[in-house]
């Protein structure tokens, strides 16, 4: 059985290197690079690295929406693509030599209501083959903030479990649907929270309370520091910290975590590895240049 990876709103990454930015200079791009980014295109390239077999359903449009294609193709990952009036996005991130980023992520295409049910028709169908449903990334303009919420009440009638990693009003939305498990960095837990994490113990708190609102697990990622799972209905906690490392790259690190945590999902391990190997490959991840996967 295949994960079933949604990504409402993809984008080609373009990383742009610069010596470093200068505010109200002119800033000379030493050199561009461009492939299929977005977070659920990063999951499911990952989890196919990591011996899965994820289906990529995502909306396409104009010439970036073809330039995306060709990457995808030429990874050979698995994709079924719905088109769009408008053109997909193109986010930008600056790499500085001292290591440093700035990323610009445009709010992409417009989805119209017939682009979404020809979306929500393939949705259901490819629902039918999946043992694992992973929703990642922003909504695309034109979609209420409850889409990924219905989504998940469709997967749940399916038997389907849902992984879900985003932010703001469409993941509070969702939260009441129950996913299966989310994956809040310690920033947009405290967004959830509405108030400030100064220590473990106030990151507890907050987790412990986010489980009970969705009776499922929560991992919060925390970067180099130690992260954390919780199950409050079964009554698992955990803190794991990552190996030391000096980052090249934090693009997409996340994505890495989800989709090893998925697959130990789809392996039928513990919660104890999910934890282990998502901080693995998360940090692996930010030792390779954005958007590419260890020999």
């Amino acid at each position: 059985m295949a994960a079933l990876i949604l990504a409402l709103n993809p984008s080609i990454d373009a990383e742009w290197r610069v010596a470093d930015v200068v505010w109200e200079e002119k800033n000379n791009v030493q050199s561009e690079r461009r492939w299929a980014g977005g977070k659920g295109i990063n999951v499911a390239r990952w989890l196919k690295h990591l011996g899965g077999k994820p289906k990529l359903l995502l909306p396409l449009g104009g010439q970036s929406g073809q330039e995306l294609t060709g990457y995808l193709r030429r990874e050979k990952i698995s994709a079924l693509m719905v088109p769009l009036r408008e053109a997909t996005r193109v986010n930008v991130i600056v790499s500085t030599e001292a290591g440093r980023q700035i990323r610009f992520n445009p709010f992409g295409p417009t989805v119209a209501p017939q682009e979404w049910r020809k979306l929500l028709k393939n949705f259901t169908a490819q629902l039918a083959s999946a043992n694992l449903l992973v929703l990642s990334g922003s909504l695309p303009r034109g979609l209420p903030n409850n889409v990924y919420a219905g989504l998940i009440h469709l997967a749940h009638r399916s038997g389907v479990r849902t992984l879900l990693d985003c932010d703001g009003a469409p993941f509070v939305a969702a939260l009441g649907a129950h996913p299966y498990l989310v994956k809040p960095n310690d920033h947009e837990l405290a967004l959830w929270w509405g108030k400030p994490l100064r220590n473990e113990a106030a990151i507890v708190r907050a987790t412990q309370a986010l489980s009970r609102k969705t009776r499922g697990w929560v991992f919060v990622s925390r970067g180099g520091q130690r992260s954390l799972l919780v199950n409050v209905a079964v009554g698992f906690q955990q803190f794991a910290a990552p190996q030391r490392v000096q980052p090249r790259n934090t693009v997409g690190a996340g994505d890495a975590l989800l989709a090893a945590v998925a697959r130990q999902i789809q392996l039928g391990k513990s919660p104890a590895e999910w934890l282990d190997r998502g901080l693995a490959t998360g940090t692996q991840a930010t030792q390779l240049v954005a958007g590419e996967l260890p020999d």
